[in-house]
């Protein structure tokens, strides 16, 4: 008995590791949704294999498609930021589409009084601009969470709504441009300020900014006392205010540079790809993001391969409706599968972390 007794007992690891369970969670769920996308489209009358087999194809099986699904991964990196950063802090803010569509109506009026200029300063200028009124826009959530209590979720959704109607209230209006007549617009810019495509690729130029953004946030939040801070704070609030951290600043400034992210993609969208500010920026990007800042774990290069995916499953959209006579909003339903997986996913995950704790 005594020598049984002597023995100490060695705790059992776990089967699976956080890291591990972070990884599988979110491809389970992908697994999950196609199969539920799968059944619908048999629903109706479909054969699944030649639908996944079109969503490849019209995504990633020719270099004209591969132009398409980075034209669109370009703007869906920065709105999956904008969702990402404040989400370190242990912000929920999901209105990316106010901001974007804001930051683009910024970028496409702030060179006009400016035309003829060197091309080089005029695309910076709208850039900054449309950074600096997403920001100021996201900012609102970050202030109504810490000065009023109110839950950055509900605001800054709400504030997204509020930025679309300025954004037609003021294209419909004040800012019009007379010419446009079936499709209210705003003037357009200097042809010479469109950003340039970028040599080899066939993209607009959009998307380096975007990666570089990406990669930026990247080393900012895993390598700087900065990003340290902003997890501290995300942690436990109180034990940031113990050790001296300016919590009001730190989350106000996260929705700051996060809405900031969707409203340079609203900039790019008019300086890349519209040439003005009209209702085709409101294509859904801002709500798109947030499946691709949950699906890729709030990490900063993992939303850049999950914004291929999307951007990939975007542009079959229109193939599936062209061979297969699918209604266009058919990879809305499938985004929407994956989004619902991946949400019971993380609950799962957080009962797994739960019991284990126990």
């Amino acid at each position: 008995m005594s020598s049984i007794s002597g023995i100490e007992s060695v705790p059992s690891k776990p089967l699976v590791t956080a890291s591990q369970l972070s990884v599988a969670l979110p491809v389970l769920a992908v697994l999950l949704a196609s199969a539920i996308f799968a059944a619908f489209v048999a629903l109706y009358g479909q054969n699944p294999a030649t639908v996944f087999g079109l969503i490849v194809q019209g995504g990633f099986g020719s270099s004209f498609a591969w132009q398409d699904t980075l034209s669109r991964a370009a703007p869906l990196v920065l709105v999956g930021l904008a969702v990402a950063i404040p989400a370190q802090a242990g912000l929920v803010i999901i209105g990316g589409e106010g901001a974007l569509v804001l930051g683009g109506l910024a970028g496409a009026v702030v060179t006009l009084p400016f035309a003829g200029a060197h091309a080089l300063p005029m695309q910076l200028l709208m850039l900054l601009a449309g950074g600096l009124i997403g920001g100021l826009w996201f900012g609102l959530a970050g202030v109504l969470r810490q000065f009023r209590g109110v839950n950055e979720t509900i605001s800054s959704l709400l504030l997204s709504y509020i930025g679309i109607a300025v954004f037609h209230h003021l294209t419909e209006g004040m800012l019009r441009d007379p010419a446009s007549l079936d499709k209210p617009s705003t003037h357009p810019i200097d042809p010479s300020y469109m950003l340039p495509t970028l040599p080899g690729v066939g993209v607009h130029a959009g998307l380096a900014v975007s990666l570089l953004l990406a990669i930026a946030a990247h080393v900012v939040l895993r390598y700087t006392r900065w990003g340290f801070a902003l997890r501290v704070v995300g942690g436990s609030a109180r034990v940031a205010r113990m050790i001296g951290l300016a919590v009001n600043r730190w989350i106000i400034g996260a929705s700051v540079v996060a809405g900031g992210m969707a409203g340079i993609a609203g900039a790019i969208e008019v300086a890349a790809v519209q040439g003005t500010a009209n209702s085709s920026l409101i294509v859904g990007y801002g709500y798109s993001g947030i499946l691709v800042a949950f699906l890729a774990r709030h990490q900063p290069l993992a939303i850049v391969a999950v914004a291929l995916l999307i951007g990939g499953m975007q542009a079959s959209a229109s193939l599936l409706q062209r061979r297969l006579g699918l209604p266009d909003a058919t990879m809305l339903v499938f985004q929407g599968l994956i989004f619902i997986c991946v949400l019971v996913a993380d609950a799962i995950a957080q009962q797994l972390r739960e019991t284990t704790r126990r």
